[in-house]
């Protein structure tokens, strides 16, 4: 049946769907030990970053099996550094962001993913915003599972909040197609390479 926004919105959700399956596949590839050390190269990327510099609040993620893992490596030394860290949770629709020292007591939560508890912090303190995605491009556009929480968590951020897509340089594609409700990332960073997308920089003027 034909989409009543017209072919542009099917086409756009096929090579979503196309790109999904790619990303996950190449990523599946990926055994146990070539994970956790393509993770520890990619922590490292993420805490050489400048934008970290100055940081009070840092948002991580709780990885699911097969993704690239930002927290277990920059956690403590981001504590080191005085940057309070934060790890989202799913409350219907929406991600909470709860501030924690560890990863330990983490409870399995929506599709299994690790959640924190206490209470819930707001989006406008996070100055730099570490998430996951199924693919990103270098232009910054980010495929995510297609639920749309994180597009939701990105536009309560501040515009100064630094955004930075975290992944398997596997899951780094030539073009994520975007639609409207898509939020772009400011870097993408993985094992072995960081790219600055600047895709929210304003256009100058012709």
């Amino acid at each position: 049946m034909r989409h009543p926004l017209g072919d542009a919105v099917t086409d756009t959700a096929s090579v979503k769907t196309a790109l999904r399956s790619t990303a996950r596949s190449a990523r599946r590839g990926m055994d146990d030990d070539e994970r956790r050390s393509a993770s520890r190269a990619a922590a490292a990327r993420l805490l050489a970053l400048p934008e970290l510099r100055g940081a009070e609040t840092v948002l991580l993620y709780a990885p699911l099996q097969e993704e690239a893992d930002p927290a277990t490596a920059t956690l403590p030394l981001l504590r080191q550094r005085g940057i309070r860290t934060l790890l989202p949770r799913v409350r219907g629709d929406e991600l909470e962001l709860v501030a924690v020292t560890e990863l330990t007591g983490l409870a399995l939560g929506y599709r299994g993913i690790r959640e924190p508890a206490g209470p819930p912090i707001d989006p406008e303190m996070v100055d730099l915003a570490v998430v996951p995605g199924v693919a990103f491009d270098v232009l910054g556009g980010r495929l995510g599972h297609g639920g749309g929480h994180y597009d939701r968590l990105l536009q309560l951020l501040s515009d100064e909040c630094v955004r930075v897509g975290f992944c398997f340089s596997c899951q780094v594609v030539p073009f994520v197609p975007c639609e409207p409700h898509d939020e772009p990332v400011d870097l993408v960073v993985t094992e072995r390479a960081t790219y600055r997308t600047r895709a929210r920089e304003p256009l100058a003027d012709a």
